[in-house]
């Protein structure tokens, strides 16, 4: 981890894990395409294990002890998290295109976050908050009017999309829970484990599907895409994540998150050729513009987080009640 710490800018790190997750949405496309969604998922998330217990290996504390207790709790998380959020994303983008997946999950994601905050009084209700939520989801309405028109009398295309908009309530629920997780376990410990049992719950929901697999028929790009979403969107981009949050804290590393729909939309029009159509985009920029706003309350988060000396800290514990959909557990894709 040391090595880590002395790697280039820390927005270098964000950028490009948001490169990673960005294209992770694409890349996963392109596995369901060949293999039921189910496989395609476990796939991922079995490799994602793997990798992520080699990272634990080569750069976690080995002198970190975690309570049983604790322990239980990450992978408790784990299927929230991976299990119920990978199950419905995945399923989506058997019926639908990668390119509202990369709309929908990363932006809605902190949308429903912040509403859940605000509906418990955890949060004070700004007047930026409340009209970037109240566009968020003016702009989410508009752009499921526009896949139900895009789909030609087909529901395909909008179901795909409504089972994105569970992922993302599983990833908004998730993101709840984290701080009581990591307040025990160390984040690539947890996320560790989390994605381990989700794995596990995955590899059970694709049994069935075992027997009617052709594994020798597979393409080469379909190993190749699933290497690819193992290491790079699982494994290196949380490492980059945890020091891009460690460096410039969770308030501007989650301002970041949102060129995650912007890298999947170039990925999802250049490699697949998909596409939506004038309403989709209005409401995608709509939504974008509310969830931006919400999240910010017209706050620049490195601005503060920049200053050097002593009044660092106390600037980024001014901006922590932003909420992210990605602050403690990254992820995404």
């Amino acid at each position: 981890m040391e090595a880590m710490k002395r790697t280039g800018s820390p927005y270098l790190l964000l950028m490009v894990t948001m490169v990673l997750w960005g294209s992770a949405f694409s890349s996963s496309k392109s596995v369901v395409e060949h293999v039921p969604h189910a496989m395609a998922a476990f796939l991922r998330f079995g490799g994602g294990a793997l990798a992520l217990l080699a990272a634990v290996a080569i750069f976690g504390n080995r002198s970190a002890k975690v309570a049983p207790r604790a322990g239980r709790r990450a992978m408790t998380a784990g299927v929230l998290g991976v299990f119920a959020y990978n199950g419905f994303f995945f399923w989506g983008l058997s019926l639908a295109p990668s390119l509202d997946a990369g709309i929908l999950i990363p932006v809605m994601s902190p949308v429903l976050t912040s509403s859940f905050l605000l509906v418990t009084g955890q949060e004070k209700a700004s007047g930026a908050r409340l009209a970037g939520l109240a566009l968020g989801l003016v702009g989410a309405v508009v752009f499921f009017l526009g896949a139900g028109g895009s789909t030609h009398g087909n529901s395909t295309r909008l179901a795909g999309d409504t089972l994105f908009l569970l992922s993302a309530v599983c990833w908004a629920a998730f993101t709840l829970v984290g701080p009581k997780v990591m307040a025990a376990v160390e984040p690539l410990r947890a996320t560790t484990y989390a994605t381990c049992a989700g794995a596990v719950l995955l590899g059970l929901l694709a049994a069935p599907d075992i027997p009617g697999m052709h594994w020798s028929a597979l393409p080469a790009g379909v190993w190749l895409n699933t290497a690819y979403l193992a290491v790079g969107p699982a494994a290196v981009a949380n490492l980059f994540y945890y020091r891009g949050v460690a460096a410039v804290g969770p308030a501007s590393a989650s301002l970041m998150m949102f060129a995650v729909p912007v890298i999947n939309t170039l990925c999802a029009t250049i490699l697949l050729g998909e596409s939506f159509g004038a309403l989709q985009g209005v409401g995608a920029s709509v939504l974008l513009s509310g969830a931006v706003l919400a999240v910010t309350q017209g706050r620049l988060p490195w601005r503060s987080t920049a200053r050097p000396g002593p009044r660092e800290p106390a600037d980024v514990e001014r901006h922590a009640d932003v909420p992210s959909s990605n602050s403690d557990e990254p992820q995404q894709g």
